[in-house]
Parts: C-alpha cells; sequence; structure tokens
C-alpha cells in the first residue's frame, strides 16, 4: 500500500477526519460486564431512574419557567480578587524549583539520562519505523499525525529504553506507550505464550478504556490482551490469565489478587512494565502495592512512566529499578491548552445553602449537555443525581458505591450523549478521554493542584474547545489562589442571577421529601439484599460445608486493618500538605506495620482451624472495642474523663475475657495495659527491705488467725433443724 495513499483521506479534510474520530472512538465500557438491567434483575433490585420516574409520578415537579436571557444570567467578567496570568505562573515554578537548592537538582541530573537527540515532531507514524497493521489501526482510528509525546517516545521505547514522560492532558500518552509496545510484540517467539507486558493503572474505568485503546490499536496483529480489574468475575479473568496473554492491563489490588492465589499465573517471563498515572500510583495509596509488584516482576526489563503531573522526586522513581530512565517533557506539565476558558463561581457564606440552586441555574440554562460535573463524596453526587433526575435533567453518576457493570454503563450512556450530564467523584478526573465533553463543573472545589489539573484536563482535548467552572466559598477562596497561582490559570469570574437561584432553591426545598423516599427505597432494598445474601450463605455452608473448609484459604496482600492504616497515613499526609501538620505515620512506619502483620500470619497458619477461628473473634473484639473508644475521644478529650466507671469496668472486664481466650488459644501476649500514673520504684536500702519482709510476714500471721478464728465459728454454727423459734413452734401448731 502507498504510504501517501494512507492519509490522502483524511488529511484532505481536517473537519471529516475529527467526526471519523468521533464516530470510530476506541472507548467502549459496554463490553466488559453484564448489562445494568440483567444485574437488577439477578439482585432483585430496581434502578435509581426507576425511583425517580415512580416519584415523579405520584407528585410532579414544576419547574421554573425560563425568562429572559440577559436576567438569567450576565456575561463572564474579569475578577479583581482572582486573576493569574501565565508569566507569573512561570515565575512561581521557577521559583520553586530553586527552591529546591542545587543538591536534588544535582541529584535529578545524575539519575535521569539525557534526551538529547529525541524529536518532539514527526510528520507521519510511518516515520517513527511503525509496522503496516500498527499504520492501518492509526489510520482507522483518524490519527493523522503524531502529537510530540508519541513523536518522542515512540523511538526511544522501541530501544528498550526506561521513560519517564509527562505532557498535558490529551496528549495521546496512551498510545505514546501502546504503539513501541505493539511494535516489539510483533517480532516476539510466538510458539512461547507468556504475559510479557503489565500496564497499571489507578482506576478501574482507566484500566478498561486503555484496555480498549489496545485491541483497537492491535486489531490487525495476533496480539491478545487481558482486562483484570475488581468488580468484574474473577474466574473470567483467572482463566484469561492461563492462557496467557501478552498483555495485561490491571488495577494494582486485583493482580496481585491472582499471583497469590491463582494457579499458573506468573510474571517470571515479563519484558515491559508502565505505570500509567504513575504519580498517583506512587502516592501512600498504592505505593506498597507497586513495592510488592516490582519486587515480583524481574530486574531486566523495560519500565516506562507517564502522567500529566509526572512526580519530582527522585526518591520514589528509585524504587522502582530504573535504569538511567530518559525524561521526556513535551510541554509543560502545568500548561493548559489555549482552548480552555477557566472560570469560577463566587459562592459568598450567605449563598452556599443554595449551592445546589447555583448549579441547576447553570445546567439548566448555559451549559446544557456533554457536562461532567465532579463532587467532593460519593454521597452528594448520588443526591446530585436524584435532584438532576426529579429536575427533568438526564444525568449519570460514577463514584465507588455502585457496582463496576453501573460505573461502566455510566460512562457508556455519557459517552454515547444518551445523558447530558455525568456527576462523579475523582474516579473520573485520571485519564478519561471522552470526546466531546464541552465543560466541566467543579461543585466542590479541588483540595490540590494535581486534581484541579486532572479534572480540567477532561475538557479542552485535542483542539477542541472547553470551559472549566469551579465553585468557591469563602472557605476555598485562599486554596483556589493558591492553585491557580502554581498552575499559572487566568480566572474569569462567573456571575449568576439572583432570580433563577432563588426559583430553583424553592424547588430544592419541594423536592427534599421526594428525596427521602428515593433514599428510605434504598435503604430498604439494600437491608433485603443483604439478608438474603446472609441465608444464601447459610445454606451454601450447610449444603457445601465441607468442600468448602477443603479449600485453600485466600491470602490477601492487606488485611482490613492495614488499609485502614494506609488510608489514615494518606488522609493525614494529605492534612500536612494543606495544613503543615507534623502527627503523620511514615511509608516506613506503613510497611513495617503491614509486615508484622504478616510475620503474625505466618505464626497463626500451623494451629488448628478451631484454634485460628477463636483468635480472629478475639482480636476482632479488641478491635471494635478500640474503635468504639476512638469515636468516644473524637470530640476531644472531655468525653474520655466523662466516662462512668461502670463502663470503664466493664470493657476491661471484656478485655481481660477476650485477651483470657486468646492465651487458651496458644498464644503468648504482652500485657498492653500501660498504668501512666505508676510510681516509679527506686533502689530499696537494706533496712527498708527488712522492714517491707517483716510486714508481709505479720500480715501472713494476721490472715492465718482471722482465717482459724472464721474456721472455729464456723464449727460451733448450729445446724438448720436444731435451732426453732417460738413463734415458728406456735405458728406450726
Amino acid at each position: 500500500m502507498d504510504p501517501e495513499f494512507l492519509f490522502d483521506g483524511a488529511s484532505s479534510d481536517e473537519e471529516a477526519g475529527v467526526e471519523e474520530r468521533a464516530a470510530q472512538s476506541p472507548w467502549e465500557f459496554a463490553s466488559y460486564s453484564e448489562s445494568v438491567a440483567e444485574e437488577h434483575a439477578r439482585r432483585n433490585t430496581t434502578s435509581i431512574d426507576a425511583k425517580i420516574t415512580k416519584a415523579l409520578q405520584e407528585r410532579a415537579v414544576s419547574l421554573p419557567e425560563d425568562g429572559d436571557g440577559e436576567e438569567a444570567e450576565e456575561e463572564p467578567e474579569l475578577s479583581d480578587e482572582i486573576l493569574f496570568g501565565d508569566e507569573l505562573g512561570k515565575q512561581v515554578n521557577h521559583k520553586s524549583r530553586k527552591a529546591d537548592g542545587g543538591n536534588s537538582g544535582a541529584r535529578a541530573h545524575s539519575f535521569f539520562a539525557s534526551h538529547e537527540g529525541a524529536s518532539f515532531h514527526a510528520n507521519s507514524f510511518l516515520e517513527l519505523n511503525l509496522s503496516r497493521p500498527l499504520v492501518r489501526a492509526c489510520e482507522a482510528l483518524g490519527y493523522q499525525k503524531p502529537t510530540p509525546i508519541q513523536a518522542a517516545c515512540i523511538p526511544l521505547a522501541l530501544t528498550g529504553r526506561d521513560i519517564c514522560g509527562s505532557a498535558m492532558t490529551g496528549s495521546g500518552k496512551t498510545a505514546a506507550f501502546t504503539l513501541p509496545v505493539l511494535e516489539r510484540l510483533l517480532f516476539r517467539p510466538k510458539r512461547i505464550l507468556a504475559i510479557r507486558v503489565l500496564i497499571l493503572t489507578p482506576t478501574r474505568e482507566l484500566a478498561a478504556q486503555v484496555h480498549s485503546m489496545i485491541e483497537k490499536l492491535a486489531q490487525f496483529t495476533d496480539i491478545r490482551c487481558c482486562l483484570v480489574v475488581g468488580g468484574l468475575s474473577t474466574k473470567v479473568q483467572e482463566a484469561a490469565l492461563r492462557s496467557m496473554p501478552d498483555i495485561v492491563v490491571a488495577t494494582p489490588g486485583r493482580i496481585i489478587d491472582h499471583l497469590r492465589n491463582s494457579l499458573s499465573v506468573g510474571l517470571e517471563d515479563l519484558a515491559v512494565v508502565i505505570l500509567d498515572e504513575a504519580d498517583r500510583l506512587l502516592e501512600l495509596g498504592f505505593s506498597a502495592e507497586i513495592q510488592e509488584l516490582i519486587r515480583m516482576c524481574p530486574k531486566r526489563r523495560q519500565t516506562m512512566l507517564f502522567s500529566a503531573t509526572m512526580t519530582e522526586e527522585v526518591d520514589k522513581l528509585v524504587k522502582l529499578s530504573l535504569n538511567k530512565p530518559v525524561r521526556l517533557e513535551a510541554d509543560p506539565s502545568s500548561k493548559r491548552p489555549a482552548t480552555l476558558t477557566e472560570e469560577f463561581v463566587r459562592i459568598r457564606r450567605a449563598r452556599e445553602i443554595n449551592q445546589e440552586a447555583v448549579l441547576l441555574s447553570l445546567c439548566s440554562k448555559t451549559f446544557t449537555q456533554k457536562v461532567i460535573i465532579f463532587s467532593g463524596t460519593k454521597q452528594a453526587a448520588h443526591r446530585l443525581k436524584i435532584i438532576f433526575g426529579l429536575s427533568g435533567m438526564k444525568a449519570a453518576e460514577l463514584h465507588g458505591n455502585l457496582t463496576q457493570a453501573q460505573r461502566l454503563d455510566a460512562l457508556e450512556q455519557f459517552r454515547k450523549q444518551e445523558v447530558d450530564f455525568l456527576i462523579a467523584t475523582d474516579v473520573a478526573a485520571r485519564g478519561l478521554d471522552i470526546v466531546g465533553v464541552q465543560t466541566v463543573i467543579n461543585f466542590a472545589c479541588p483540595r490540590d493542584y494535581k486534581s484541579y489539573l486532572h479534572r480540567v484536563g477532561r475538557t479542552a482535548r485535542a483542539g477542541r474547545e472547553g470551559y472549566a467552572v469551579t465553585f468557591v466559598t469563602d472557605d476555598d477562596r485562599s486554596l483556589l489562589k493558591a492553585i491557580a497561582k502554581k498552575a499559572g490559570s487566568q480566572l474569569k469570574n462567573r456571575i449568576v442571577a439572583e432570580r433563577p437561584v432563588a426559583e430553583w432553591s424553592k424547588l430544592v426545598e419541594q423536592m427534599e421529601d421526594q428525596i427521602s423516599i428515593v433514599l428510605q427505597e434504598e435503604r430498604e432494598e439494600r437491608a433485603l439484599r443483604k439478608a438474603e445474601m446472609e441465608a444464601t450463605k447459610a445454606e451454601n455452608m450447610i449444603m457445601h460445608k465441607e468442600e468448602i473448609f477443603s479449600r485453600p484459604k485466600r491470602t490477601w496482600f492487606a488485611t482490613e486493618k492495614e488499609k485502614k492504616a494506609l488510608a489514615k497515613a494518606a488522609k493525614a499526609s494529605l492534612g500536612k500538605d494543606q495544613n503543615g501538620l507534623n502527627e503523620v505515620m511514615s511509608l516506613q512506619e506503613a510497611e513495617d506495620l503491614k509486615l508484622k502483620e504478616k510475620r503474625r500470619r505466618e505464626r497463626e497458619k500451623n494451629l488448628p482451624r478451631k484454634k485460628r477461628r477463636k483468635l480472629e473473634a478475639a482480636r476482632e473484639m479488641l478491635e471494635n472495642e478500640d474503635n468504639d473508644e476512638d469515636q468516644e475521644t473524637e470530640g476531644g478529650n472531655k468525653k474520655k474523663t466523662r466516662q462512668s466507671l461502670v463502663d470503664l469496668a466493664y470493657k476491661r472486664a471484656k478485655s481481660v475475657k477476650a485477651m483470657k481466650k486468646m492465651h487458651e488459644a496458644g498464644r503468648n501476649l504482652k500485657k498492653t495495659i500501660k498504668y501512666k500514673n505508676k510510681p516509679v520504684q527506686k533502689d530499696q536500702t537494706r533496712k527498708e527491705e527488712m522492714l517491707e519482709l517483716f510486714q508481709n510476714d505479720m500480715s501472713d500471721k494476721k490472715q492465718a488467725r482471722i482465717g482459724k478464728k472464721s474456721s472455729n465459728v464456723s464449727g460451733q454454727r448450729k445446724s438448720k433443724s436444731s435451732f426453732k423459734s417460738k413463734s415458728r413452734y406456735k405458728r406450726k401448731k
């Protein structure tokens, strides 16, 4: 095939190429799990949309009437309060680099290899020495010309170099590491089946997106790819891993589960490890899992790291055993696309209660389609979903309280434009490339500049226009100023009219009863489903008891206690970044705690099942008591001092009983109760020692004398039948 023929059709008409790419999007989320309707039928539940429709049928909601456009909303104006340009952002970044000191700069320079000779420009994919099947796949997806990060990364990755790449969001980083991997796999020994490439992502949706992208780029080859994430069938994934696919796209927790508990699954022949959104994977929440996976991988491998906000801390990268990596930065990581318009909406303290009404006013008049709304919590996102549904707006929700089928279905609905709004937490902030997103609304202000960059990066991708609107309360003003200053953003103030906000506020007040009814129905369904699960579990235990107990026990990389400790440490480290706190559990302490728990599990492995169950029950009892004490003392030290003596004695008696059970199970426990006010014992003199011995001797004699007297009294006591009073005798007569 003529190389020029490949791109004649796409290059002749740029708009047709964009439309073709939108029509042949590489992201398909519907094929990874069962449909949501099948899931609801299996679980005997109803969807949230069905509950909202039922609530509307019982009592319809009268929506506000559309007023004049000028009265509804004014044009955005420049704010005198928050206004930062690109030059100021560059100065801030330059100062922060300077403040790091020459020592860290020298370390980074010695750690990274020089990237001289790397070109950030290429006219076509054929110039990058890619094979015909891959060029044909790029043409099918509408990719006409390599982006700067692709032009620089692909030739270096083909040579087997370790790479740390960063570029702004929407610059094609997924194809930058996928294409060289596929090119190398075309020349693999096909008779030897093995897992040769492992791609790790922090979220399930991003893993599904990367897997879909790889399948589209490898559609004209015989390379096989497997998706391993939580929420989907473990048995199906285990069978796929046993067939030895060439590429595995996974989240850290689930792939470690398979490596520990699935037979014939290993990483002995691994050649390439890729970390997508590497800065998130190197944070405290994923650090232990990444270290465990790196330990399982062969030392002779190629490692590539990619992120829009790549970490600059060399210490974290050293732990990944990188071999003179090449640092590729196609453009400043904090640079925003020129087509992105950034605005903020000031929510004054008196209007904070009407924040939902302000959002509804914006979404009903100005931003009406292809909008992603980022909420701070899962509960707030779910509440917004109900409010939007009751208001007649088509919206989908994406957060951690949903099943994996519901999460992927929400993305598929938003991609196909079946819904206009996607209400999500930060689960959707990283890596998701949904074509055509016009607006990103930060309903909850992001807590750091990295979160802000990734959120607003969901729009204005690949040269398209986009808006980013952030709600700013009085408590968030200083935080947003710091984010804008560090990111070098120019923010405009958008003014929302009072009248539509007041109308939507009244409507939200009227909806409260319907919202509570929907939430109550969900709670009842959840309780019923839980009861059915417990009943099914009990039946299975009765019918298949021997089979269940004969199965080998699954081992976990982290217990629930360790997960809570890591989550607490991650939360504390975030608080340290914001408030300068020092009371934070370090990563080394968290890993030491994990190692200690691992040793304990190894010691208990050889115990009989009955004793091990008793031990676990006693330990859970102690943990529950600790949690209760933490909740009681959460409000301050006053609650702790006001605890009644009866409660204190009851808790101590329970703990003593639990420790006694643990002693009987064969484990020697050290005494954990330490009295702070215990007097310090001094060295006794000879006189004091003799005096103490004399007092003890006298007390022993006194106790013996008392015991002898009591025995004499008991010996002289009359029997019951020997004594009868006169009154008793007369009554009986």
